[in-house]
């Protein structure tokens, strides 16, 4: 039995997104106005804030305008406001026609919004955290959770030092046991606590299958002839084509950079498609092309999106503690934003604390959560939005976004009609003999690139002597099962060259090249077999992202 050192809060917070730190200022907030002391606690696995925040990011601010209102003169690094938009419709790898503004949906507009680098905006909420006396601690995973009598006390941090098997090395260290009366899990996007509380309480018993994409960014330093400041471009169509949705964009940021991404719905059926290199190419079409040629790339990063919205919530509250932000999946893919409704869901989950705290019998379950969820523009606007994605999953990006203009655009989302989309992601992938290979052009080093190039933008590094983070619940299936049936898409699906099949003495292996994980969560999602779990691997291990 290991001996563990045990920190006592009334409030630990897994994950320093917008969702978590959020919840921490407004919990400060809140104990000051009430003269209530309390320790807060938030740990982040990345080597610092921000390191492994990766979003587009065109952000609204009105859940920031309610929570820090005098964010300009606070500095918050808010430069660039959106001056213009564009929407396309990319017909092939030669054309694409310019949507007028009518017949999109208004969820599309971003007038009063900004460019923003959300990693710096995180950078700049942990100060303000900080301020007020909350702790910050970078480079520790939450590793496991502590559940006793039906009820989370807390999590455990991940132990350091361990070599491949999992034994002491002469550099272990314990992790501690980090123990609070509500503990509150912000990790993101399929966070693995999350999950894990998911299916321990069943809070999705009630809702439809989570949906995900997977989304590409890249930071481009171009031609300063060719920057115009607060632009934004989004896409759809070309290069995905057939059954598989999503979307392009193209950000024009400050300092003559723009942020160029693909997200694509991880529902596609192909397992012959490559993610990766359907954004690669898409960077040779003229929209972009013109753009980006004579620039320089320097920054890159993937990672999923839980875009499923209304349907696929989960119950959020549970005994000990709530799930919050892109770990349930608040974000409205109608917009294309879940930063500000991740910052509203961390602001809810403080209130319902703070009041919970005040109580002389504090009540384990902070079921005032679902009434304050409900009665917030939170709910509203993620209702009103209920039908975006099952809508494109079922009638295609065309269809679909004429009946989400008409539905957003006439009806404010009130039309009498609901549609759920319940197939799995996973479920969705067909056997690899019925569907077409597809042949990718190989990358020219100026607009397109190789993933290891790519990775190595992302200043990802591991400890390289620990126990695999990405762990096979069968090792037989992605040779007997994957590779028979599906061409084992995890050698395409993953952005960042994590899976390869080798051949040793006319013998087919798996190989899993951990080092080079990004973090993104795909292989957890998409997997067909679900055979592959994802869990936190050493602190501060991961990409080290300086501006996405």
């Amino acid at each position: 039995m290991v001996e563990r050192e045990t920190m006592e809060f009334d409030v630990v917070i897994v994950g320093a997104g917008p969702a978590g730190l959020s919840c921490a200022i407004r919990l400060a907030q809140q104990a000051k106005q009430k003269e209530q002391e309390l320790m807060i606690c938030v740990v982040e696995k990345g080597s610092e804030v921000g390191a492994h925040i990766l979003s587009g990011a065109v952000f609204e601010t009105k859940a920031l305008d309610e929570l820090l209102p005098e964010w300009k003169n606070l500095g918050a690094p808010l430069n660039t406001q959106v001056t213009e938009d564009e929407i396309y419709l990319f017909k092939n790898e030669e054309s694409a026609t310019s949507i007028p503004h009518f017949a999109i949906p208004k969820t599309f507009k971003n007038d009063g919004n900004y460019i923003v680098s959300m990693g710096n905006v995180c950078r700049w909420l942990a100060e303000q955290a900080e301020s007020l006396g909350i702790e910050v601690f970078p480079g520790f995973s939450a590793h496991s959770l502590i559940i006793e009598d039906n009820q989370v006390k807390g999590i455990v941090t991940g132990d350091m030092g361990l070599d491949r098997e999992g034994q002491p090395k002469d550099s272990y260290m314990p992790g501690m046991e980090l123990r609070s009366k509500y503990t509150v899990f912000a990790e993101g996007c399929r966070g693995h606590l999350g999950k894990q509380l998911i299916k321990e309480f069943e809070l999705d018993k009630d809702s439809t299958p989570q949906h995900y994409g997977l989304g590409f960014k890249e930071i481009w330093q171009i031609d300063p002839s060719k920057h115009k400041e607060g632009t934004v471009v989004h896409g759809t169509g070309w290069p995905l084509t057939g059954d598989t949705t999503g979307g392009s964009f193209m950000y024009h940021a400050e300092n003559n950079q723009v942020v160029v991404g693909l997200i694509i719905d991880l529902n596609y059926s192909n397992p012959h498609l490559s993610p990766f290199d359907e954004f690669q190419r898409m960077k040779h079409h003229p929209v972009f092309k013109e753009t980006l040629e004579s620039g320089e790339r320097i920054a890159y990063g993937a990672r999923a999106i839980a875009k499923g919205g209304f349907h696929s919530l989960p119950k959020m509250h549970f005994p000990g503690g709530l799930l919050i932000g892109c770990d349930a999946g608040t974000l409205n893919f109608a917009k294309i934003k879940g930063n500000h409704t991740a910052m509203k869901s961390g602001m809810l989950a403080a209130d319902a604390i703070i009041e919970a705290l005040v109580q002389e019998n504090p009540t384990a379950d902070l079921s005032t959560f679902a009434e304050l969820f409900k009665s917030s523009w939170l709910y509203d606007e993620l209702y009103q939005s209920r039908n975006f994605g099952p809508v494109i999953h079922k009638f295609g990006s065309i269809l679909g976004g004429a009946y989400n203009t008409l539905d957003q655009n006439f009806f404010n989302g009130s039309l009498p009609f609901t549609f759920k989309d319940t197939t799995f992601d996973h479920e969705c992938m067909k056997p690899a003999s019925e569907c077409d290979t597809i042949s990718y052009p190989k990358p020219d080093g100026k607009l397109s690139f190789d993933k290891l190039s790519s990775v190595f933008l992302s200043n990802t590094n591991h400890e390289e002597v620990q126990p695999c983070h990405l762990q096979l619940k069968d090792k037989a299936i992605p040779i007997n099962v994957n590779l028979v049936k599906f061409d084992e898409p995890a050698q395409r699906y993953c952005p960042a060259g994590v899976y390869e099949i080798s051949e040793n003495e006319g013998e087919k292996q798996f190989v899993i090249n951990a080092q080079n994980c990004i973090h993104c969560k795909t292989c957890d999602i998409k997997d067909p077999c679900q055979n592959i779990t994802w869990v936190t691997p050493e602190g501060t291990g991961g990409p080290n992202y300086p501006n996405m």
